[in-house]
């Protein structure tokens, strides 16, 4: 068997991490004069982080930018070697985003990213995962819960639309998501987590 179709799921898992271990919320924040975001509030390098700062325009470049770094690998796996490549370039953005190897593999938690992969696969899947945000923030007012039932939905609306092998990748990365939100979900149950809009931030 040629060995050509292995080095196209290798070049897109190295070329995924790669992308997802860009810190576009440090650069960022340094760009706008903002400090070292990694000493700021949760000292995370997510957009959520950079809005502590005060810079809406800010947070809404780390935002879109974390999100296209998960975005453009997949599609440019996709093209080359179909879905098994886009799924394996996806889950390396995710998972290089979270575990830069740059900042000692203390990344973000993964959402932004999560969502640029979700558009690169499919726009039904960021679909079910927007619906889900919004209608869980409307009614709880947590962003992080909110998140967390976004996570669920997605890998649920796959296992009855998509193929297995997308299904086992998304249920691997909320599973993660959930991992790196222990803090909040602890908080949650405690009854501390800030509600969006609130100044305290997660």
């Amino acid at each position: 068997m040629s060995s050509s179709p292995y080095l196209a799921l290798l070049l897109s898992a190295i070329l995924g991490y790669l992308s997802g271990t860009v810190p576009y919320g440090l650069l960022i924040a340094r760009a706008f004069g903002l400090g070292d975001l990694r000493e700021i509030g949760s000292g995370n390098i997510g957009a959520t982080n950079v809005l502590r700062t005060g810079s809406k325009p800010a947070a809404a470049a780390t935002l879109l930018l974390d999100a296209l770094k998960g975005t453009l690998p997949v599609v440019a796996a996709s093209s080359l070697a179909g879905l098994p490549a886009a799924i394996i370039a996806g889950v390396a953005a995710f998972l290089g985003h979270i575990f830069p190897v740059w900042l000692r593999f203390k990344g973000g938690k993964g959402v932004a990213t999560y969502i640029g992969v979700l558009l690169g696969l499919g726009w039904k899947l960021l679909l079910v995962f927007a619906v889900a945000w919004l209608l869980m923030a409307y009614l709880s007012r947590y962003s992080s819960l909110a998140a967390l039932a976004a996570s669920i939905a997605v890998p649920v609306y796959s296992a009855f639309t998509q193929d297995p092998r997308l299904t086992i990748a998304l249920v691997a990365m909320s599973m993660i998501v959930f991992a790196t939100h222990r803090g909040n979900i602890s908080r949650l149950l405690r009854g501390k987590e800030s509600r969006i809009g609130s100044k305290a931030g997660t």
